[in-house]
């Protein structure tokens, strides 16, 4: 029988983080009263994240791993977690313990209500360095105005879906970026609400320039070609 939540959380090189962040999602999920699964995707880390995964898998029973052959990247990471999950709702989150999961009620409800099929979190009070943050804005402003999407955070991890909204998502470098604007284009309606952040508990960011700026600028403009229409 399939769960009635699936939560997706992509991990690369983030030990000292899975167990307090799984252990908070299990709590928030155990607490609605109805079935979940949890999958942990390993994108090929190099560090202790597979032994933290494999102890989370036999401490919880509803999570389970998930390990990429090698490290393709979080876009890779996500698109299998997500297309392997087995709910009717779908829901994602880092695994850096930044995003909180106490959030996920919210975002289901607002989803449960019908007039969203992808409810996005938009970060309030970021934890992140200011030039982060003001790279973000700026990343974010000129993708609206390209894409159209209506998203004001698309970098916020923390999202809950229909299952039919994955079915819509397409392989492309920064995925976890665009799948909002993938599912508006695919005529499924996207919502957004206010949820927290907090600072990064242990490791290190994987987003430096390239990830914040150039890269997703080249990606928004395939997407853009990809959806204009042939003469």
């Amino acid at each position: 029988m399939s769960p009635r939540n699936s939560l997706v959380v992509p991990l690369y090189n983030e030990a000292g983080n899975v167990t307090p962040v799984v252990g908070e999602a299990v709590a928030v999920l155990e607490g609605r009263g109805e079935g979940f699964e949890v999958i942990l995707v390993d994108d090929g880390s190099t560090d202790a994240t597979p032994a933290e995964i494999a102890a989370a898998a036999g401490r919880w029973p509803a999570c389970r791993g998930l390990r990429l052959p090698a490290h393709a990247g979080q876009a890779a990471a996500l698109l299998a977690g997500l297309r392997d999950a087995r709910g009717e709702r779908i829901l994602t989150m880092d695994g850096d313990g930044q995003n909180d999961p106490g959030d996920f009620p919210a975002l289901l409800a607002l989803l449960e209500s019908g007039p969203f099929d992808l409810v996005c979190g938009r970060r309030v009070g970021r934890r992140d360095p200011w030039l982060r943050r003001a790279m973000s804005r700026l990343a974010n402003g000129v993708r609206r105005a390209v894409l159209g999407d209506r998203v004001h955070d698309a970098g916020c991890q923390l999202r809950a879906m229909r299952r039919e909204v994955v079915a819509a998502l397409r392989p492309m470098a920064l995925l976890q970026a665009f799948v909002p604007a993938q599912a508006a284009a695919a005529g499924f309606r996207v919502g957004e609400l206010p949820v927290r952040h907090h600072p990064r508990r242990a490791g290190r960011s994987k987003y430096g320039l390239g990830n914040l700026w150039w890269r997703p600028a080249v990606e928004m403009m395939r997407l853009r070609l990809a959806r204009r229409p042939r003469p």
